[in-house]
């Protein structure tokens, strides 16, 4: 849990670097669906939501802030425990404007936190990375339409774990 706690009060104080970049940027928020082993060999489909913020620091590149939830419940041995998985990620992300369509891809990496309750709950934090990336496609004005996917690698209880996230909602540019 302290490990949660440091990793919020570093999110929280680095909203101050933010405040530095250009006001140009995107909000996106959607739906997220991720494929991932909880265990070795055994995997998971959680449902969940998916939201970051980025801001330019030049027309090509920008610094990105990721953080996601994907909720559900995985059969242990003969036992249901419902599943909680969140990821706090950062990073760079380049992209490109063509006609309609922006695509883009992004190297994250920052902190991964799961629990798992049927009764007795547990959980554990991790370091976690990602590689992936999407396509926004303009709706109108500011509005666009993305699809993102993305390769999500964390540790929990000492074992590493590859997951897929694919991602769909709305994105702002501002």
């Amino acid at each position: 849990m302290q490990k949660l706690w440091t990793l919020v009060l570093l999110f929280l104080t680095s909203s101050a670097a933010w405040a530095q970049l250009p006001t140009r940027g995107n909000v996106f928020l959607g739906y997220s669906y991720d494929r991932t082993s909880i265990v070795r060999n055994d995997t998971s489909n959680l449902n969940g939501w998916e939201a970051t913020l980025e801001g330019k620091l030049a027309p090509w590149v920008g610094l990105v802030v990721d953080i996601d939830g994907h909720y559900g419940n995985h059969n242990f041995g003969g036992t249901t425990a419902d599943v909680a998985a969140h990821n706090f990620l950062f990073g760079p992300r380049v992209s490109v404007s063509v006609g309609r369509f922006r695509p883009f891809g992004e190297l994250l990496f920052g902190a991964g936190h799961i629990s798992r309750s049927n009764g007795i709950s547990d959980s554990n934090t991790s370091f976690a990375n990602g590689l992936g990336g999407g396509l926004d496609y303009k709706v109108f004005g500011p509005v666009t339409w993305r699809g993102q996917l993305d390769w999500i690698n964390t540790r929990f209880y000492g074992e590493g774990q590859n997951g897929v996230r694919f991602s769909t909602g709305v994105a702002v540019h501002f």
